[in-house]
């Protein structure tokens, strides 16, 4: 059973950046797509970005582009989503997830098989 734990949200003003970070233990991590997403209070989980097993591909929501970039480090298990340039309306709760099937790269939450606890992220104005 993968364990996902999500690091390094907190607050930050309009402009900053925050780097989060999902670490996975106790799976096959190497060979499965990777996700995040985010919820914000009364609204719908939506499709941040995501990263295949190689690192070589990688999808983002049209609202992040340009400003979020996401990694993976096959050695440490870790993946890695750099957001610069952050915005009130970036926050929310930022989930990993992680799923087996390629068709998990086109952010539907139901490809992916196991999430982490989140962690908050808020932008101030």
């Amino acid at each position: 059973q993968l364990h996902l734990v999500e690091s390094g949200g907190g607050l930050v003003q309009a402009g900053g950046s925050l780097r989060l970070s999902c670490v996975a233990s106790r799976g096959p991590f190497r060979t499965i797509i990777v996700g995040w997403f985010r919820q914000a209070p009364g609204k719908e989980r939506e499709f941040v970005s995501a990263i295949n097993w190689n690192g070589d591909t990688t999808r983002y929501a049209d609202s992040v582009k340009g400003r979020f970039t996401i990694s993976r480090d096959k050695a440490k298990n870790t993946v890695l989503l750099q957001m610069n340039s952050l915005k009130p309306e970036d926050t929310a709760v930022y989930f990993c997830a992680a799923g087996p099937r390629f068709l998990a790269m086109d952010g539907r939450p139901n490809e992916y098989d196991y999430w982490g606890q989140g962690t908050q992220v808020t932008v101030s104005s």
